[in-house]
């Protein structure tokens, strides 16, 4: 058994714990290797049900946060998925081993350069740029799923509009201290939405999010 093979197990049998059932994510979960997501001297955590920092003042999610919110998404295999929030790179493992079509914007160069080469080694095809993820990546629309891996004071109405037809968008909102956690489901030209309580993640920051960091 490899270091960390344990740690990862007993992270599964907390999620399925804490109510995530969806086989195909925590198959996904089982599989990528958090600890080379998380930089020295917090790769002993990396199981650890906590945020850790990776840098520039950001972090890598809690597991439980990062499976519960690609579980509301609905990601099946062949979905093409819209990431804002590269960070780490681990979220786009996560969704690139479930079988998602992964695209994914970072605002800070040096967090996606680093992703980049952590998901490259490891064989994970995610699409990637630096830019302003709050105004999504209209190119490649529409997504049958959005994640935002960031806290916005709204829904940021560039990506509702960048939601195929029964598409399903999962964002932070709130005040920078806490936020609740938004599913907003297009149904033609409807949005439904509702609210999940409560979470903490860093400011998004853009044209349609927080203009500057605190």
């Amino acid at each position: 058994m490899k270091r960390f093979d344990l740690e990862r197990q007993e992270m599964i049998s907390l999620l399925r714990e804490r109510g995530i059932v969806d086989e195909q994510l925590l198959l996904a979960m089982g599989h990528v290797e958090r600890q080379l997501f998380v930089p020295e001297p917090f790769t002993p955590r990396s199981y650890e049900d906590n945020a850790l920092p990776i840098g520039k003042g950001q972090t890598i999610s809690h597991p439980y946060t990062v499976a519960f919110m690609t579980q509301v998404l609905e990601v099946r295999k062949g979905d093409k998925v819209l990431e804002i929030g590269t960070g780490s790179g681990y979220q786009s493992a996560i969704l690139a081993a479930i079988g998602a079509h992964v695209f994914s914007i970072e605002r800070d160069r040096d967090l996606l350069a680093s992703a980049r080469r952590i998901l490259d080694r490891l064989g994970y095809r995610v699409a990637s740029k630096t830019g302003d993820g709050s105004v999504g990546w209209e190119e490649y629309a529409p997504y049958a799923g959005i994640i935002v891996t960031a806290a916005a004071p709204d829904v940021p109405r560039s990506l509702m509009s960048q939601l195929a037809d029964g598409g399903r968008l999962v964002v932070p909102v709130g005040t920078r201290e806490i936020q609740s956690l938004a599913i907003i489901t297009r149904s033609g030209d409807h949005f439904d939405r509702r609210h999940i309580d409560s979470f903490k993640f860093v400011p998004l920051v853009g044209k349609d999010g927080w203009q500057e960091m605190p």
